[in-house]
């Protein structure tokens, strides 16, 4: 499979390392990119051939990997779309609509877009993925390979369903990493040093997920387990449940879907 990137910043070089890292020939891959500081560290760390604009790639390839701010996107797609010669054309660029892409390549429909998050960047990423009917079966392989080199794949049955994969996961280190901030406040208050406090909180978090994701038993399942009838972690709980954290938690995250699918609408107005 021969790729081009349209942009090389943090999540196309994530991509483009795990790639190398899992067999891909450096070879077999381009970057457009038009700031030279960010080519030479592309060129230098993953030995990809960079280019500063589209029509010095061409020809792109098996796919195009559009990774570019969402402001860019339209002026990049217009220099694209008069190179294009039936690749699969995958956007990760948050918020723009399919649609909106289309247009700006000319009516051009072999499209995939996704909504990869930030553990990416450390190969722990969890994507969600969505093609047009277009894409075919081989376009729909080539990008669950492009983005399993970075974690998880998960498919969604309308692009709509790309605003909750925002709110969930795209969002969701941040509802993780807020969460460790308050076990490692409260550890610091308990008396804990702030080395030993962010330890035991990153710790317990990092132990916890990874069982959570060994386990054939649901999360439901292991909470009970840990929890003792009259033990620490029911009183724990007991405090959480009458403050009604789980629901505040979903709430919050239906007010960032509601927040993914607002931005959708005003990036489509903005174009």
């Amino acid at each position: 499979m021969r790729l081009t990137f349209i942009g090389g910043g943090n999540m196309a070089a994530a991509l483009i390392g795990g790639l190398v890292a899992k067999g891909f020939p450096p070879a077999t891959i381009k970057v457009v990119e038009i700031a030279a500081e960010a080519r030479a560290r592309l060129a230098a760390a993953s030995k990809v051939a960079c280019f500063e604009g589209a029509a010095g790639a061409a020809p792109f390839g098996d796919v195009v990997v559009l990774a570019v701010k969402p402001q860019q996107l339209r002026e990049a797609a217009r220099a694209l779309a008069p190179h294009l010669a039936g690749e699969l054309v995958l956007s990760i660029a948050a918020g723009i609509r399919l649609a909106s892409l289309q247009r700006w390549l000319g009516g051009y429909a072999r499209l995939a877009r996704c909504m990869p998050n930030t553990p990416a960047l450390i190969g722990a990423g969890v994507t969600g993925l969505y093609a047009r009917p277009e894409a075919g079966a081989d376009g729909r392989a080539q990008a669950q390979a492009i983005l399993e080199a970075v974690g998880e794949v998960i498919w969604v049955e309308a692009e709509a369903q790309l605003d909750p994969v925002t709110a969930v996961s795209a969002s969701g280190p941040a509802y993780v990493f807020y969460f460790i901030e308050a076990l490692e406040r409260a550890a610091r208050e308990l008396g804990f040093d702030e080395a030993a406090a962010r330890r035991l909180a990153i710790g317990t978090f990092r132990g916890a997920a990874e069982l959570a994701a060994r386990s054939p038993e649901a999360p439901g399942t292991l909470r009970e387990r840990v929890t003792s009838k009259g033990g620490t972690t029911e009183r724990a709980l007991a405090t959480m449940a009458a403050d009604r954290v789980a629901d505040h938690i979903v709430r919050a995250v239906r007010a960032a879907n509601d927040r993914a699918r607002e931005l959708g609408d005003e990036l489509d107005r903005d174009q």
